[in-house]
């Protein structure tokens, strides 16, 4: 599935805005497009004044008093990894550079690619550049790949925080410090949504890469399963990679289910996947949101769709923001200022309603 133009636009911009100043080759690499792709994002970008070109890179045109005071590039690194092609993660990481630079700390980031463990060498990069401390949220396509990466992770001798990953209790990395949006409060809120304007027959659709994704569907089963209201659902794949770069062949017409089940509303993660079916139903003579309801989660791109979507918004810069608060915490205790606590923080996920959903 070709990613849409506006979504890969929004990244470009996260990223810079991210790092301050970047090269084209390197955004084409971490976007895996071409260089001429980029190019041509990058003039649309500077005519609509959100970029502007320097020496060889490209930077940000965020006025000056947006920027935190520290914003220089100088100060002791602080290492962020997180997966690439992963804007909802990059939003997280703008977020916390925003703590980091008001610190003096200088972020330095690391993509890890899509291929199992790629976080580790990534990390073992940063500390031995220098890094004080890691920001880290790894892909974890399946549980086996999370498991794997414990031991290693909970033998790192740096102040580390983890965003959006939530180890099992009683793991090797229950104690480490975490944040990650309740995205149980956030299926309860589309779902809450929809059964509010009289839907009562359901389909939910979510990914399978990604601890996020996994909680979804257990989220989604538990919620509906129980809800007194909800007369018929069925959950679905709404695509399926495996951290391969071909097209899923195990995820269903998402139209056709909804047929099947007799469904008047879809909650999917996340916001493409929305797009697409909101696509496959129009060239199907079914209207959002006269004939079905249409609920994203993610809220990335979401509010760009016609109709746009009602989204569910996990608090996706916020994650940042707190976990990096966390981070100069640690790095505190590490300058004998009082040893902190380990803390697990969840965030509440917000509900957009947009003109997707109507009342039945």
């Amino acid at each position: 599935m070709r990613e849409p133009v506006d979504l890969r636009r929004r990244r470009i911009l996260a990223a810079v805005q991210a790092r301050g100043t970047a090269r084209v080759r390197d955004l084409a690499a971490e976007l895996q497009v071409s260089v001429v792709t980029v190019r041509r994002d990058v003039e649309e970008l500077m005519r609509e004044g959100k970029l502007r070109r320097g020496h060889g890179v490209v930077r940000s045109t965020l006025p000056a008093q947006e920027l935190p005071e520290h914003a220089t590039g100088e100060g002791d690194p602080v290492a962020v990894v997180v997966p690439e092609r992963h804007s909802y993660l990059y939003e997280a990481l703008h977020g916390a550079r925003t703590v980091l630079d008001a610190a003096g700390l200088r972020v330095a980031l690391h993509i890890a690619p899509q291929v199992p463990g790629a976080e580790r060498p990534q990390v073992e990069r940063a500390l031995a550049d220098g890094a004080r401390g890691v920001l880290l949220a790894p892909r974890w396509r399946d549980p086996a790949a999370e498991e794997a990466d414990y031991r290693w992770l909970a033998e790192l001798d740096v102040p580390t925080v983890l965003m959006e990953r939530r180890p099992p209790k009683g793991s090797a990395l229950h104690a480490m410090d975490s944040v990650c949006s309740d995205h149980w409060y956030g299926a309860h809120l589309a779902v809450e949504h929809l059964v509010g304007l009289g839907h009562r027959r359901l389909v939910f659709a979510t990914r399978d890469d990604s601890p996020t994704a996994r909680t979804l569907r257990a989220a989604f089963t538990e919620i509906a399963g129980a809800h007194p209201l909800v007369e018929e659902w069925t959950w679905a794949l709404s695509s399926s990679r495996g951290g391969l770069d071909h097209e899923p062949t195990d995820v269903p017409d998402l139209a056709a289910l909804l047929r099947k089940v007799g469904a008047t509303a879809a909650v999917l993660h996340g916001d493409v996947d929305a797009l697409m079916l909101v696509q496959q139903l129009a060239e199907q003579g079914v209207r959002v949101p006269e004939d079905c309801s249409v609920v994203a989660y993610d809220d990335v791109v979401a509010g760009l769709a016609s109709p746009p979507l009602t989204a569910v918004s996990p608090p996706k810069g916020e994650v940042g923001r707190v976990a990096a608060e966390l981070m100069l915490r640690r790095l505190d205790g590490t300058r004998g200022e009082g040893t902190a606590s380990v803390q697990r923080v969840e965030l509440l996920p917000t509900l957009k309603v947009r003109g997707s959903t109507k009342p039945l």
